[in-house]
């Protein structure tokens, strides 16, 4: 009986070995462990995807140098790109259509003030940085951060400052009292000459000097827009539309200006000081060579202007089924050495940090002011909401512009905002 039982064990371990051979050899048909491309899951388990689909913003300058980066990145991990240019504005909508159906992106691009949008209509998903998070802008973060989720990787900053023409202006103004002082000494409005202009009744560029006076637009607690918060009608507020109104009382700027007007003053030597953004600097440089300056925004009783920040930023999208793998690509394209990368072919200000304060960006005059900048920015509400905002507070700037009650008209201003949130949210 003894011998029975060794004989039928024996066979048993016959037939384990026989059919251990037939098994596949896991490192020739499964994926590679190796993670040297930033990927984890989806690598180390075999499920990388062969190839990931982005859609990029359909700008030139963009598409090359992002075209090299994801050729590094096939390069580093065998996966393939597969690209998609499409215009950010074009992207939701298209989004909308494809993803469900199974032909949309991986990864997308969009500002971040669309975001609560995105999120609202369920197209993208929240993407885990890592330890990556402490890299990016501390205030880019914050513009990606909706309802304490951060929903992309930061790729891009960008804000407005000071543009000064030296032979008009020694040295560009660090105060309002000095910026004012050279608005009274250098304005003929009859010879079409100005000390300084700026688009003052555009609430984008206006912001800072409502900001700086403790106004705001939503309160806003770790990502999460309070929209019956509204501090556009505080005390604040009031001084910086009362602020904004001296000068159109003073004559230091028309009620009429608008961009093309000031920009053609500007290039045309007739501007001292101009507050604008950094995609001027061609024109302008173009126009003033050496005698173009740029500097950040001059203080406001002692604190730095808060101008408005926005953010790009790679989001992933809620129907891709390589979440990891579109991460971690998201991830390689906003490190230090590509986000500089980028900056130097697309010339987008970049919202790593160390890129930021790189010297590709610390040594170009004419940009470095603007990423200072960026330190004192508050990001664009990403919240639906905002979008109810812009027309009320624009009108009530044009309003104060004729000579209105600055606290009147921005009291009939929130109460707009709060009747247009009203009515969307039926």
């Amino acid at each position: 009986m003894l011998k029975k039982y060794l004989s039928i064990f024996a066979m048993v371990l016959l037939l384990i070995g026989v059919l251990a051979a037939c098994a596949p050899d896991r490192e020739e048909s499964g994926g590679s462990t190796d993670d040297s491309g930033g990927g984890d899951s989806e690598e180390a388990t075999g499920d990388q995807p062969e190839s990931l689909s982005v859609w990029v913003n359909d700008n030139e300058d963009q598409k090359v140098v992002l075209e090299t980066l994801f050729e590094k990145y096939t390069e580093e991990t065998g996966i393939e790109i597969d690209v998609t240019p499409m215009n950010m504005l074009d992207q939701i909508e298209a989004l909308n259509l494809d993803g469900p159906a199974g032909n949309g992106p991986d990864l997308f691009f969009q500002p971040h003030d669309r975001i609560g949008n995105i999120v609202l209509q369920g197209l993208a998903s929240p993407i885990d940085l890592g330890e990556a998070e402490g890299t990016y802008s501390e205030t880019a973060i914050d513009a990606v951060t909706y309802d304490g989720e951060i929903y992309g990787a930061p790729l891009v900053v960008e804000t407005y400052g000071t543009f000064y023409n030296k032979d008009l202006v020694e040295e560009a103004p660090a105060t309002m009292d000095e910026l004012m002082a050279i608005a009274e000494e250098q304005t003929d409005a009859a010879s079409d000459q100005y000390g300084f202009l700026m688009e003052a009744a555009n609430f984008y560029f206006s912001y800072p000097f409502f900001g700086a006076n403790g106004a705001y637009v939503f309160n806003n607690e770790g990502g999460s827009y309070d929209v019956e918060d509204i501090g556009l009608n505080n005390e604040g507020a009031v001084a910086g539309g009362e602020l904004i109104q001296s000068w159109y009382q003073n004559g230091y700027i028309p009620v009429e200006i608008n961009p093309d007007i000031m920009n053609g003053l500007f290039t045309d030597g007739k501007v001292g000081v101009a507050i604008t953004g950094p995609w001027n600097i061609p024109a302008y440089e173009e126009a003033l060579g050496e005698s173009l300056g740029t500097a950040i925004l001059p203080t406001v009783d002692g604190t730095n202007a808060t101008s408005f920040v926005g953010v790009k930023s790679w989001m992933v999208s809620d129907f891709s089924e390589n979440k990891e793998a579109a991460t971690d690509l998201a991830l390689f394209l906003t490190n230090e050495e590509n986000s500089t990368a980028y900056f130097e072919g697309a010339g987008e200000l970049p919202a790593n940090q160390a890129a930021l304060e790189g010297e590709a960006v610390t040594s170009n005059e004419l940009i470095a002011p603007f990423a200072e900048q960026i330190q004192y920015g508050t990001p664009m509400p990403s919240t639906p909401e905002m979008q109810q905002v812009w027309d009320p507070i624009n009108n009530a700037l044009l309003f104060i512009a004729q000579g209105d009650d600055v606290q009147e008209v921005l009291d009939e201003a929130v109460q707009q905002i709060r009747d247009n949130i009203a009515t969307a949210q039926q």
